[in-house]
C-alpha cells in the first residue's frame, strides 16, 4: 500500500495511465481501513484519490478521514503513535495530503499550525520533536510547505538554512552534519525552497544535477543514496520530483 501511491503518483507525473481496475480491486481489499496504522490509511485515502473519487465506495472518503482523525493529538498536531500527546511534523503533512486529496480541510487549522509552531527548533528550523536544538531538513519541509499551502506565512530566514544543508558533492543533508547527502531530502529541500520562492544558486543546481545522476540506474529507477542498492518507487518518485524542480 505505502508504495502503490508513489507508484502512482510517478505515473501521474510522467503521463503514464495507470492500472485502474486491477489498483481499485486491490484498494476494495482494506476495505474502511480499520486493520490500518495512521500512514496506511492516509496511503489509501491518496491511492483512491489518484484513480478518481468517483470509484470510492459510498462513504468511505468521510469513514477514512474519521479514523485519521483518531491520530489528531491534544496540541492539534497529528501522529502515527496513538499514545504520543504531541503532533509532528511528517503526522501534519500526511494527515494534511489525505484530508485534500479527498477533497476536504482538516478542522481546527489554527491549532494544526500552532501545534507545529511549538516544533521550531532552536537553529531557525523545525524537527518532528519539541525543544530541539537542531532542525531536521525533511520535518522543516513538510512543515514549510503545509504552512505556506494553508496561506501563513514562513520566515524567510527558513530558506538560508535549507540551502546551507546542500552537499558540497551535490543533494541535501537531512541534518546538519549527516554523513551524506539523500534523495528524500534533496527532493523535499528543491519543494520547500520552490514553496518560498527561493531561486537555487547555480553551483548548488549543478551539484545536485550530477547527484541525481549519480543515483539514477538503467533500470529506470532511482537509489536513495549513494550506499544503497536497491531501486524503489518511493525514491524513484522523490528523483522525479526534485527532476521537476531542476528542470525549472
Amino acid at each position: 500500500m505505502y508504495y502503490t501511491i508513489f507508484m502512482l503518483a510517478g505515473m501521474q507525473a510522467l503521463d503514464v495511465p495507470p492500472p485502474v481496475e486491477h489498483v481499485e480491486a486491490y484498494l476494495r481489499t482494506f476495505a474502511d481501513g480499520k486493520n490500518l496504522d495512521f500512514v496506511h490509511l492516509s496511503a489509501l485515502a491518496r491511492c483512491w484519490a489518484s484513480i478518481g473519487l468517483a470509484r470510492i465506495p459510498d462513504g468511505l472518503d468521510r469513514a477514512l478521514l474519521d479514523r485519521i482523525e483518531q491520530f489528531r493529538k491534544p496540541d492539534g498536531g497529528y501522529d502515527g503513535d496513538r499514545n504520543a500527546s504531541h503532533g509532528t511534523a511528517y503526522g501534519a503533512f500526511v494527515a494534511l495530503g489525505a484530508y485534500e486529496d479527498m477533497g476536504k480541510t482538516p478542522p481546527k487549522l489554527l491549532k494544526l499550525i500552532q501545534a507545529l509552531k511549538r516544533l521550531e527548533s532552536d537553529d531557525g528550523a523545525w524537527s518532528n520533536v519539541a525543544g530541539a536544538k537542531t532542525g531536521a531538513l525533511n520535518a522543516t519541509a513538510g512543515a514549510v510547505i503545509l504552512i505556506q499551502h494553508l496561506g501563513f506565512p514562513v520566515n524567510q530566514t527558513v530558506g538560508d538554512w535549507v540551502l546551507a544543508q546542500a552537499h558540497p558533492q551535490g543533494g541535501f543533508l537531512a541534518v546538519p552534519g549527516a554523513p551524506l547527502p539523500d534523495l528524500l531530502s534533496t527532493a523535499t529541500a528543491l519543494h520547500a525552497l520552490a514553496a518560498m520562492d527561493r531561486r537555487l544558486p547555480s553551483a548548488i543546481h549543478e551539484r545536485c544535477l550530477d547527484f541525481l545522476d549519480s543515483l539514477w540506474t538503467a533500470e529506470g529507477g532511482f537509489h536513495g543514496h549513494w550506499a544503497d542498492e536497491h531501486v524503489d518507487a518511493e525514491y524513484t518518485f522523490y528523483g522525479l520530483l526534485a527532476l521537476g524542480h531542476l528542470s525549472l
